[in-house]
């Protein structure tokens, strides 16, 4: 396991039990007490953990981690969902990104396409979104129009909610919107930790032609606190390949359109490092 994923293993164990000792740690990321205690050190560095006698406990910042703490997990499944997203934006549309490190790769993914860089008298792209990190990296694309909604901005996750997101959100359309989410369950829905969050990721979905969830298969099955909506929101769900097989018949059972992407031809992971 590399370092990186050890960290955001160690994370999610403290969001779902709220502390761990060195020996819980080490028996459910098998690895050595001094790699827990490193990492562990590591990350109280960070403000992200508090260090304990024995073990740590969650830091009241942490439960929501920022997206450049995130944006090397699962690095390959996103790059897959990205380019099976890109597969329904064409030249010309109008399409909406929320915040997150799904999306995020999204607009990594249309920022490279050839299509898209091509300059002309309109702009090739339109792109509506509340992520700042988003915004900043498509602003410098001359071929792709960048809408931001603003709002107040959301220290963990960059994304801007509030009115005056929702006031934007309210005047516009768009062809397709990309939304990202903490969690995923075929009954509850999409949900994510914040209910500003929650409320401009639904009225983005309801104001495209086609709304598509976005969420790596380690999303499916989790809960978040705020809810945006199943089936009646989203027209289809992009997920990764290695989503269960039964997960992927609750969903279709529920009335979800499930669609997972095949990796690219000889992409791969690394999955070890040494501690």
């Amino acid at each position: 396991m590399m370092r990186h994923e050890r960290l955001n293993a160690l994370l999610d164990l403290l969001a779902e039990r709220g502390q761990v000792q060195v020996d819980e740690a080490v028996e459910a990321l098998s690895v050595s007490p001094a790699t827990v205690r490193r990492d562990m050190d590591a990350l109280a560095e960070q403000r992200l953990l508090t260090r304990t006698r024995g073990g740590a406990v969650l830091s009241s910042v942490a439960y929501d981690l920022p997206v450049r703490y995130r944006a090397e997990h699962r690095p390959r499944q996103k790059r897959d969902i990205a380019r099976a997203a890109g597969r329904l934006v064409s030249r010309g549309s109008v399409i909406g990104l929320s915040g997150g490190t799904t999306t995020t790769e999204i607009a990594r993914a249309l920022a490279g396409r050839a299509d898209l860089g091509e300059p002309g008298p309109r702009p090739n792209l339109t792109v509506v979104t509340n992520a700042l990190n988003i915004a900043y990296e498509l602003s410098v694309r001359p071929t792709i129009k960048i809408v931001l909604t603003g709002g107040v901005a959301h220290s963990r996750t960059f994304e801007l909610v509030g009115p005056y997101s929702d006031l934007v959100l309210g005047q516009i359309t768009m062809d397709v919107a990309f939304v990202g989410v903490n969690g995923v369950d075929p009954e509850v829905g999409a949900t994510v930790h914040d209910e500003a969050e929650a409320r401009v990721n639904r009225l983005m979905a309801q104001r495209a032609g086609r709304a598509v969830l976005v969420a790596d298969s380690t999303k499916i099955g989790n809960r978040a606190f705020a809810t945006i909506g199943g089936p009646e929101v989203f027209d289809s769900f992009i997920t990764d390949g290695d989503a269960p097989e039964a997960a992927r018949r609750a969903f279709e059972e529920a009335g979800w359109s499930l669609l997972t992407p095949q990796p690219a031809p000889g992409e791969g992971e690394s999955e070890s490092e040494e501690d």
